[in-house]
Parts: structure tokens; sequence; C-alpha cells
């Protein structure tokens, strides 16, 4: 763990000490998306306690497309909190043929319970790649310090994408989580998305993990998960 930690520091730093930083940064736009879901799952686990969600987001992304950031929200319902936040930064090189997506983000849930660690930071690594209709991605996430009880955890997940036609595509994943004083479990999903239109897009997903909801909780058992987005 820790020489992935360090690498990933140094890739990072150097990024930052680029030449090239002050012009990438000049100049970018602004994005903003909001949407709904059945259920919101992140990495195969419900936290919105399997009931549906809404969403929103805004993304800066500068002139060159290399770094990006900006301010999400969404409900949840955990320790009660129903809000989660977050504000997050990162940046997207291209090493050797693979696309490389780099950020850190800090998460807060709003109004929970007294005595709740309700905030926590997360660093994620994503490399892919596309050859022709096929995509593939790896994603190493770690966070120090969960919230809630959870302490340290990670997260380790293969997906593979493909794309049947201009506006739909065939995706499924699996992923192995990790956490000190909570549940270690693997989870995996497959769904299909199609693009409605430049900007709606609508996805259809089945998600399921090896936890037993009886013993666990129900956010741990399998669903078919609807969701829609809309972009402007």
């Amino acid at each position: 763990m820790r020489p992935v930690l360090i690498a990933l520091a140094a890739l990072t730093a150097s990024v930052v000490a680029s030449p090239a930083l002050a012009q990438s940064l000049s100049g970018g736009s602004w994005e903003y998306g909001v949407g709904l879901g059945t259920d919101n799952r992140s990495k195969q686990v419900s936290k919105s306690d399997t009931n549906p969600f809404v969403w929103g987001l805004a993304e800066w992304t500068s002139g060159d497309g290399f770094f990006y950031g900006g301010p999400g929200i969404e409900t949840i319902d955990s320790a009660g909190s129903d809000v989660e936040v977050e504000l997050g930064f990162g940046a997207r090189p291209q090493v050797a043929g693979f696309d490389l997506d780099l950020n850190v983000t800090h998460k807060w849930r709003l109004d929970s319970n007294p005595g709740t660690d309700d905030e926590a930071w997360e660093l994620t690594a994503d490399v892919s790649r596309a050859i022709g209709p096929a995509t593939g991605k790896l994603r190493f996430q770690y966070s120090p310090d969960g919230m809630g009880t959870t302490e340290a955890w990670t997260w380790v997940e293969a997906r593979a994408r493909w794309d049947l036609t201009l506006d739909t595509a065939l995706s499924a994943g699996i992923g192995r989580r990790e956490q000190d004083l909570s549940v270690d479990y693997t989870g995996w999903d497959v769904g299909v998305t199609w693009q409605l239109t430049r900007a709606i897009d609508l996805d259809l997903r089945y998600h399921d993990t090896d936890a037993d909801p009886s013993l666990f909780g129900d956010q741990y058992g399998s669903a078919l998960v609807a969701n829609v987005g809309f972009y402007f």
C-alpha cells in the first residue's frame, strides 16, 4: 500500500510542477449536471438505504482538458444525514497510450448524528484504454479515515465497456473493498447505458455483493437500479 501511495504522490507532484501548468489553467469552462435514481449505489452498496435519490454537480475543466474540479451534492440516508456534499480536484494525463485520471476529493455528510465522523478524504487513480468499441479501466481508491466507524479503506475495481452503437453501451465491473472496522466485501455490476440525447442519459444496472444482507444490512443486497442524468 505505501509504495502505491508514494508513487501516486510523486506523479501528482510532477504534474503540478510542470512548466505548462499556468498555460493549462488558463481559460476553461464549466459544465453542470442533475439527476435522479432509484437507489444511490457507491461501490455496489446503497448509500440511501435502498431508497431513491437525487444528485447534482458542477465541473470546471481547463482549456486543454488536463485539469478539472468542482463540487457535488447527493441525497443519502446514513447516521442521521440526508445530504452528502463533496469538493474535488484532479488531472487527466496520458501516459504510453493510457488515459489516467488522478483526483483528490473531500466529502462531508450534513447534520449527522452527534459524535459521528461525518467527513473523509478520498484519493482515486484510474487507468483506462480504448481499443475500437471496447474500453477497459482499472480503479484504485484509498481513504486514510472513512466516515462513521470505518477507518482506512481501499477499493480496487476492474471495469469493461463495449459500445454496441453510437448511443448504447454495455458495461460491467467487479471490485474488492477492504475496510478497517467495517465489512470487507466483493461487489459487481452489469448494465446498459443509453445516450438519449446529447444532454440526457439513462442507465439501467444490476448491483450485488457477496456480503450477506441478513447479517450486514439491506444496503449490501442485490438491486436493479435506474438512473437518469441531465447535463448542460
